[in-house]
């Protein structure tokens, strides 16, 4: 029997049964439903929370739960790292003058080792990167927001500045009683492995809000996350791209022609050929590992392990293979609008000599008459003459 499918009047008029009947719908009515669409079966229950993360480390965040669920007496609360790129490139000379004071060069960026956000008063550090991007340790979207206002804003260093800024988000801990490492989508600042050079870290470093014993740990990571986002903000520009371009096929299988002008065309390829520079030509390309971990392995392992967990090269591959699509489509319309260009020009040359045609015979028609038609009318008349 149903019995979710009984009414109040049914249960009622059960007999010693009945209390029993009430139960069972009660414990039925307190299951999860279960919603049938078709062959599947779709569970209607709480969702359970989980970790925030990003996109491309979705996969592995489960790998996190065991330190997020388990705190001990030695490890931090959980803290966020948020990048923001505001632009395509950063003039890192002319950044020196507006930043905080205690601001330092270090390796390929700019470390500012403690910043205090004027509305809260939180404190955190940030790595600049010439790739547009910054990366805030202990700072969250708004005051990695405000940085962007107060630092960036009047500095004149953002070239081709960004209409939206590009984000992306992760969280940390420190605990100096475990080793440094990516565990699924949290970070875990800790022990560190001795680096192969002693002048890899600078002597004399300000202080930080963060321990100096991972200093350049941290900046390893940051620089894997300022590619990701650097890399986000060539792929949201490309999606716009062929999204432009998308109905161009369409126009050409419907109307034969191609829908774009010879300069709207070549101004579509030299924008293709920007990306395509951002990609992999620039000074910090999205391929290779950068110059400073090829002595320092460990540091190499550190920013392979973020690299890799956000697919950049995947990511890098895959944006080639849609620049070589849409260059290969420019190709096409463009061999169209040279032979279109080739026949308009065949025909205006046959009209041209058409022209010339009609002028010669205009202007030395009579003369030609004269002398086609002329000798024939005079043999007639000397014949009659004798």
């Amino acid at each position: 029997m149903n019995f979710l499918s009984l009414t109040p009047r049914q249960l009622r008029r059960g007999s010693a049964c009945g209390c029993w009947r009430i139960e069972q719908y009660q414990r039925v009515a307190l299951r999860p439903r279960i919603v049938q669409r078709g062959f599947a079966e779709i569970r209607q229950e709480v969702p359970k929370t989980k970790p925030k993360a990003s996109t491309a480390l979705r996969r592995t965040a489960a790998a996190s739960l065991p330190i997020r669920a388990n705190p001990n007496p030695t490890r931090s609360d959980i803290q966020p790292i948020f990048t923001y790129a505001t632009a395509e490139r950063y003039l890192m000379r002319s950044l020196r003058g507006s930043l905080p004071k205690g601001a330092v060069s270090l390796h390929d960026s700019w470390w500012v080792p403690k910043w205090t956000d004027s509305q809260n008063g939180k404190d955190g550090e940030v790595f600049l990167f010439a790739n547009g991007s910054f990366v805030c340790w202990g700072l969250g979207e708004d005051e990695a927001h405000r940085f962007a206002q107060e630092v960036l804003a009047n500095s004149g260093a953002e070239l081709a500045p960004l209409k939206e800024p590009e984000t992306e988000d992760l969280e940390f801990v420190t605990d100096p009683e475990e080793a440094t490492r990516l565990q699924g989508d949290l970070i875990v600042l800790g022990k560190t492995s001795p680096l192969s050079s002693e002048d890899t870290t600078p002597m004399e470093l300000p202080p930080s809000v963060l321990p100096r014993e991972t200093v350049l740990a941290r900046y390893a990571f940051s620089q894997a996350l300022s590619r990701s986002t650097a890399l986000s903000v060539l792929e949201s520009s490309l999606e716009d791209y062929l999204t432009s371009v998308a109905p161009l096929p369409r126009a050409l299988q419907r109307t034969g022609k191609p829908g774009l002008g010879r300069r709207a065309l070549v101004m579509k390829l030299g924008e293709l050929l920007r990306f395509r520079q951002g990609l992999n030509l620039n000074r910090e390309n999205f391929s290779d590992t950068p110059d400073f971990y090829w002595s320092e392995p460990v540091l190499e392992a550190y920013f392979n392990s973020l690299s890799n967990a956000l697919e950049i090269r995947l990511r890098t591959q895959s944006v080639n293979d849609k620049i070589t699509y849409a260059a290969e489509m420019q190709s096409v319309l463009r061999e169209l609008l040279t032979e279109t260009s080739a026949h308009r020009m065949e025909l205006i040359i046959i009209a041209l000599i058409a022209v010339e045609v009609v002028i010669c015979l205009i202007r030395d028609g009579p003369e030609l008459w004269e002398m086609v038609f002329g000798e024939k009318e005079e043999g007639p008349k000397s014949a009659g003459t004798a």
